[in-house]
This record gives structure tokens, sequence and C-alpha cells, in this order.
């Protein structure tokens, strides 16, 4: 048998409906799909029944334990599979070690292709009625990941001129990353915005301003995309939906 065709694919913020039409193609002719925790039910039930599904959720501290297992999966499908979906939530190639897995495919013999998916860091802003640039307030935006490897890592002086901050996986360590922001200039009073559950039916936002997500003012949970910009405040008019402040 041939060496199996791994895709790389990104299912998007969570709702089924902003799959690509090339990702829904392809997990229902999937042979065997390595999903991630973050993919959604709904997405995981558009696929082939017959599929063989392993899942391959990360918990902190299991992150290198997990992505070996990945790559031994991998190989033990290589020559009896004809088509493997390496699914993940969102975009692949945006902090989900999309190119550190295209880099192990390729390197063993693989033939891979990536399939982009919507990225939770653009689509749940928007969905929540936070345009990331808008003309007059936010000329530019960036996109941190949150964890504690990378935010100790980071030159935070490098962020504080750019308009609009989107950090994924932030949730845990939200006043550290607010209390930096604040230490190389950005404003106390700057306001925020978490969404949970962005896409889903257990969508919940929640505002609040830097500084109290510094002192621990704000409760929320993952997974949460967190906004921090001036773009927070237009959310008032740009959508009908009520906001959950920050001693909700």
């Amino acid at each position: 048998m041939s060496i199996a065709k791994v895709y790389l694919v990104g299912a998007g913020p969570g709702d089924p409906d902003l799959i690509t039409r090339k990702a829904l193609r392809l997990l229902e002719q999937a042979d065997v799909i390595i999903h991630d925790r973050l993919v959604s039910e709904e997405i995981l039930a558009l696929a082939n029944p017959q599929a063989e599904f392993l899942y391959a959720g990360k918990e902190a501290g299991e992150q290198e334990r997990v992505q070996n297992e990945i790559y031994g999966w991998l190989l033990e499908y290589r020559n009896r599979a004809r088509i493997i979906v390496r699914l993940k939530s969102g975009d692949p190639m945006i902090f989900g070690r999309g190119g550190e897995e295209l880099e192990f495919l390729l390197r063993h013999g693989f033939e891979a292709e990536v399939v982009p998916g919507v990225s939770s860091a653009i689509a749940a802003p928007s969905l929540a009625g936070i345009p990331l640039t808008y003309r007059g307030t936010a000329a530019s935006f960036a996109v941190i990941a949150g964890h504690r490897q990378s935010i100790c890592a980071l030159d935070w002086s490098a962020y504080s001129g750019i308009d609009t901050l989107i950090v994924l996986m932030g949730v845990e360590q939200r006043d550290f990353i607010a209390g930096s922001l604040i230490a190389y200039g950005r404003p106390q009073d700057q306001p925020v915005a978490f969404i949970i559950n962005a896409s889903t039916p257990r969508e919940r936002i929640v505002e609040a301003t830097l500084g109290q997500v510094a002192r621990r003012e704000v409760e929320v949970e993952s997974p949460a995309v967190f906004v921090i910009g001036e773009v927070v405040r237009l959310r008032a008019k740009l959508t009908t939906q009520a906001f959950v402040g920050a001693s909700a």
C-alpha cells in the first residue's frame, strides 16, 4: 500500500458552518482523523463515521508527551490509511505546531498538504462586533501566544504601540500579560474583551479594562480570545448583544 497523504486541516473557531468546503470534503473522505481538544463535536460529526478518530488533546504539562504520541500515530498509519486528516482548531499554522508537524511529515517521506482554517484570532472578535482595525481608531494588530513559555520570552515593549492585540491561550496568564503591557505604556483604562467559546452556542463575552485584568478582578474560563485595544469600545454600537461586565 502506498504511503498515506496527510492533510493539516484547520477546523475554524468552532461553528461547523465556518469550516471550508475543502476541509469538509477531506473529513468525509478521511480514514484516520487525529483531532485536537478544541475541535467541536459538531465538526467531528461531519466526518466519515467509518474513520478512526484519535484524540490528541493537550492539557497543561502534557504537550511534549502528546506531540510525540501524534508523531507515533502518523508513522503507525502511514501504510495502513489512504487519507489522514490532522485536524486542528482555528488555522493549523497559527500557534498549532503546524509548521513542526509539516516538517516531521516531509522528513519522513509523507505527502502532506496544509488546508488553512479560519483562525479564532480573527473570527472571534469579528463575530463579537469588534473590528480589529477601524479608520481613525486602529490601523494595526498583532496576535500573541499567551501561554507561559511564550510570554516569558516576549519583548513587551514591542507591543506598546500596536493598536489592537489579540492573545490566544492567555486566560491563565491574563494578569501577567495585562501587567506587562501596562508596565510598557498601555493605559490601565484601555478596554479589553474576553470572547469565551467563540462562535458556539456557549459563547459569552466579558468586557473590562486592562487594569482590572492586571489586578485579578476579571474571572473568565478557557477557551477565550483576549482582545485589547480601543476597538473594543466599538462593540457597543456595532452589536445588539448585551455584554457581561468584569464582576460577572
